[in-house]
Formats: C-alpha cells, structure tokens, sequence
C-alpha cells in the first residue's frame, strides 16, 4: 500500500485543526493545549506539535494528513511535518488582513524547503470583513501569472473539507494516478 502525505499549514485561528478533525475516518490525533500567550485572545486551546488524520483514498492508496502549529516559534514541526509530503493546503482566514506577513512567511520557509505543489484555501469567508480572494492574492504577493490554485473551504463542513481534498487531489494525481476515493 502506498501511503501520501499532505501538510494543512496557516496562521493561528486559519482553521487547520477542524480541517484535520473534519475528514476523520477513525479519529483525528491532536496536540492542543491551552494557550497561554496573545494566542488567548483568538482562541482557548492552540495546536503545539501537530494534527493527524489518515482517509482511505483507495484500496491501495492512503492518505496521512497533518495539520502543523500556527505560531512561528513552532518551526521546527513545519520542517519535520513538510518532509516527504507531496503537497499542502495552506489555510489563509479571509477576515484578519493581518495574517498576510505571517501567511508570507510560511509560504516563504515552505518553498525554502520543498518544491511541492500547494493549494490556498480561504477560510472565515462569511465573517464581516472577509476579503475576496484577488484581495488575498494580492495581499501574499501573487501577481496574475504565478498564482497557485485557490478554493473556498469551511474547515466545520465535511463535503467543504473534501472539495479542498478534491482539489489537492489534482496534484497528487501523479502520485495515485487519479484512482477514485472510496471511503
């Protein structure tokens, strides 16, 4: 059996998680723990090593998905969990404008360390003040030529999850040759 590795990177509060939480086919393994720091006022308990989940993408390819921390001093788990992996979905809240710099540089420490292809999912899309995509496009530095694929997700809702899976699924349709999903 093959097995392929996915990464679910982004800022604090970006969703990843429930994104993790949300494809669970025998439940997800977490490393929450109360937040202590400014990471207390988004949220009560934050990610400190990482999220597992693993799908079943057929009979004889599985998928392990990881969701990494979002703060920076919790690098060194970006680096050991993008090892090996044949994408990401980079998770980017569409309402905190200031998440772009720290979005930056998670997409800046992933392309230092590994050439795979990485899909952007919005998330926070209904909240008051979400930008539009072009907006966060824009925002992380991409011109009209360089832009990598970008879907809509809500990390709560299962067929959302895997429509982002879906859509990662094309870039990892080299390493499982397009065979269906059957869980």
């Amino acid at each position: 059996m093959k097995t392929l590795r996915l990464v679910v990177t982004g800022t604090v509060g970006a969703g990843k998680s429930t994104f993790v939480q949300t494809v669970s086919e025998l439940g997800s393994v977490e490393t929450d723990e109360i937040a202590t720091d400014e990471i207390a006022a988004l949220k009560k308990t934050t990610t400190v090593a990482f999220d597992f989940n693993r799908i079943q993408l057929n009979s004889q390819v599985a998928l392990h998905i990881y969701g990494t921390p979002g703060q920076v001093r919790f690098d060194f788990m970006w680096e050991l969990l993008i090892q090996r992996a044949e994408a990401y979905i980079l998770l980017v809240a569409a309402h905190r404008r200031e998440d772009f710099q720290p979005t930056r540089e998670i997409i800046a420490f992933m392309q230092k360390r590994v050439e795979v292809p990485m899909v952007i999912g919005l998330t926070h899309t209904d909240c008051a003040g979400a930008l539009s995509s072009e907006e966060i496009l824009t925002g992380l530095g991409y011109g009209r030529s360089d832009r990598p694929p970008v879907v809509v997700v809500n990390p709560h809702h299962r067929a959302s999850v895997f429509a982002a899976l879906a859509t990662s699924a094309v870039l990892l349709t080299p390493h499982w040759a397009g065979e269906q999903y059957v869980g």
